[in-house]
């Protein structure tokens, strides 16, 4: 009795490795004729009984086995041990495009085609000019390397941007003046200029000049392209933009932690945004959305048709906001006072209070210093054109060296989350020129806000021009 429960015991062994293992085997196994079936059978039971160790010798699928769990392991090991890495030691990088965020789904169109019907069939309304005067983010320091130059398009401009041999940034018009070749596009970077991948004009970034025609020594006044102010300073590179001419009228504050290496680089997301420029800063002002659109806790999702949903009640996020403008010299500055907090069953959460004194730094920069129980740091908001109607919005966070970047990260997706929240809004939006204000104190902050703005329009700054085809026969 005891040797029949032995070979049924090493039966089914034998036939789980031989199966799991090996699926050509278990294949074969499948289409065996059933006249073969016994014999196959009879065999496995004769090896069952055989207990002097030759079954092992004879069943090399074993071995197969553990060669293949432990490849495995080691495998799944690398890949754990990598995301673990991800997590608690590479900052953060959240990119969304125009039609990943803020449209309402529709499965009879992919994201993008949904995105382009919603910008084409939406009343833009009566807008600002576009492009507005000041300083705007072109790029993050680290992201232009040291005799690296690329092609950025903003403001209405199309830019080769390049770091020179020097470490400096520049800023020029991206097409050669000679047969028009995009400078960003294969140009070299030799010392101070960028050369043409074209003939092999070379330009100084400085100011733009020609300083070399390899096959003439003569060199026509007129050989030039414009260089742009550009300054460099809390990692980012800035160019200024003004429509009347005119050189920079204010200087970006310097971030002192920053700049000495005391607060660190921990995370980043970019969002691109199909609304008016000054929309996006005007939240600043805006108080009482906070409550209705970012109320719900941050695990009830971007979509605003569900976030209030009766499965996340038991949480929620809590807000106080006032806004200022600054008198001159620092008239281009609003300023900002924000406190948040998170409460679970009616509790708070003092882990995750912040309090958070901000600067809006003209048309397209805002510094967000929040001070927390785990450590000091910034959020910092780069808004620039890339079209008309077209933004894009880069935020980066910045804390003290200490905090562990998995904490960073937290923050930095939670305030990514909340912007793909007021997304949703823009991207379907209408600028109202003559809002239906009503008399409250929170209507009041938003016209302050629209006065506050106007400043950054000029003369000369472009407007967009909307033209509806008719059909006529």
């Amino acid at each position: 009795m005891a040797a029949d429960k032995r070979s049924v015991f090493w039966i089914f062994v034998s036939v789980v490795c031989v199966v799991v293992v090996s699926a050509a085997v278990t294949e074969k196994l499948l289409h065996v004729p059933m006249f073969e079936v016994g014999s196959i059978w009879f065999r496995l039971t004769h090896l069952a009984d055989d207990l002097n160790g030759n079954l092992f010798s004879r069943l090399s699928d074993i071995s197969l086995l553990c060669a293949t769990v432990y490849l495995a392991s080691v495998i799944g090991g690398f890949f754990l041990l990598r995301e673990a890495y991800r997590l608690f030691f590479v900052p953060l990088n959240r990119v969304r495009l125009q039609e990943d965020v803020g449209y309402l789904p529709d499965g009879r169109f992919s994201n993008r085609d949904l995105a382009n019907m919603v910008q084409k069939r939406r009343m833009v309304g009566e807008i600002p000019p576009v492009y507005p005067n000041g300083w705007f983010g072109l790029i993050e320091s680290h992201r232009l390397n040291k005799s690296e130059a690329i092609n950025i398009g903003l403001l209405g401009l199309n830019l080769a941007v390049f770091r020179d041999d020097n470490g400096e940034a520049h800023a020029i018009d991206a097409y050669c003046p000679h047969m028009g070749a995009n400078l960003a596009a294969g140009g070299r970077v030799v010392g101070d200029c960028l050369e043409c991948p074209f003939h092999g004009w070379q330009f100084r970034g400085a100011d733009g000049k020609c300083t070399k025609i390899p096959y003439t020594d003569s060199i026509p006044d007129i050989a030039k392209v414009k260089s742009w102010p550009v300054t460099e300073l809390n990692g980012w590179i800035y160019l200024w933009h003004h429509a009347e001419g005119l050189d920079p009228t204010w200087k970006i504050p310097e971030i002192e932690e920053i700049q000495n290496g005391e607060w660190k680089f921990r995370g980043r997301s970019e969002h691109h945004i199909n609304a008016h420029i000054e929309e996006i800063p005007e939240n600043g002002a805006d108080v009482y959305h906070l409550g209705q659109v970012h109320g719900p806790i941050m695990m009830a999702g971007i979509d605003l048709r569900f976030m209030y949903s009766k499965l996340w009640e038991f949480a929620k996020h809590e807000w106080t906001a006032c806004w200022e403008a600054l008198p001159a010299p620092n008239a281009h500055i609003g300023q900002i006072k924000l406190t948040h907090s998170i409460k679970m069953f009616g509790k708070r959460l003092p882990p995750v209070d912040l309090s958070v004194d901000g600067q809006q730094i003209g048309p397209g920069i805002v510094y967000l210093k929040f001070d927390n129980l785990l450590g000091k740091g910034a959020f910092l908001q780069s808004l620039t054109p890339e079209g008309p109607m077209m933004q894009r919005l880069v935020h980066n966070i910045y804390v003290h060296w200490k905090m562990p970047i998995i904490i960073a990260k937290f923050f930095m997706l939670g305030e990514a989350l909340q912007v793909e929240r007021d997304i949703m809004i823009w991207n379907n939006k209408c600028y109202e020129a003559k809002p239906l204000f009503v008399k409250s104190k929170e209507d009041t902050l938003i016209a302050r806000h629209r006065r506050w703005y106007q400043q950054f329009y000029s003369e000369n700054s472009p407007r967009f021009k909307f033209q509806k085809e008719t059909l006529e026969w």
